[in-house]
């Protein structure tokens, strides 16, 4: 009977490729991918690895693997958890943040990430949010609006008191995160700062 799974068919062409390889460190890198995908068929997570690869597929912000509603949930969420991700991003309050942990000192930290104020930026038009497809007065509007849809877009922008929002939907933990298009704002407060950082570090004429 046929293997129809992808990870098991493409580790099978990793094979192919490492045996015509010749480059040592190019032999390893393949080395690593095959058993990188080995990894997800021996521990399980061949539907979790469908579904981040149907989330590339989609427009929306990075995914995320879990949200809280305050840094104090998050802080206690990364202190217990027995194997903390490395690397990984989560919402608190609808802000990313990126989950760092290193095994061997136990280090846990969860510093903020402007990944979605990047991510607005690049989804402006001439300085402006695309048009909303529908407005509402409250969060809780916006929410139930949403969830009773037939089929939940990954992303959709709206109008929330007045204001233009990205509203994002994370399928994978069932979370609908709100994301002011005023963030941007932020990061040209961000760039400003290095600009005027940089040049105060510039040496002058008689240095």
């Amino acid at each position: 009977m046929k293997n129809e799974s992808p990870t098991f068919e493409a580790i099978n062409l990793l094979g192919l490729i490492h045996e015509k390889t010749e480059s040592a460190e190019e032999k390893e890198l393949l080395l690593t991918a095959a058993e990188a995908l080995r990894f997800i068929e021996t521990t399980g997570q061949q539907y979790e690895f469908n579904d981040y690869r149907q989330d590339l597929r989609t427009e929306g912000p990075a995914m995320v693997i879990a949200s809280f509603a305050t840094r104090d949930e998050a802080e206690a969420w990364l202190k217990n958890h027995p194997k903390p991700p490395h690397r990984a991003a989560v919402l608190i309050a609808d802000e990313y943040h990126t989950v760092y942990y290193w095994r061997d000192t136990n280090v846990r930290k969860m510093p903020s990430t402007p990944f979605i104020e990047f991510y607005l930026e690049e989804m402006m038009q001439d300085g402006r949010p695309p048009p909303p497809v529908a407005s509402f007065d409250t969060r809780e509007q916006a929410r139930a609006w949403f969830y009773g849809l037939s089929e939940r877009p990954s992303q959709a922008i709206i109008q929330l008191a007045g204001e233009p929002y990205l509203a994002a939907y994370h399928r994978n933990i069932d979370h609908l995160a709100f994301h002011s298009f005023s963030l941007v704002e932020g990061l040209k407060e961000w760039r400003k700062s290095l600009d005027e950082k940089k040049r105060s570090e510039e040496p002058g004429p008689h240095s």
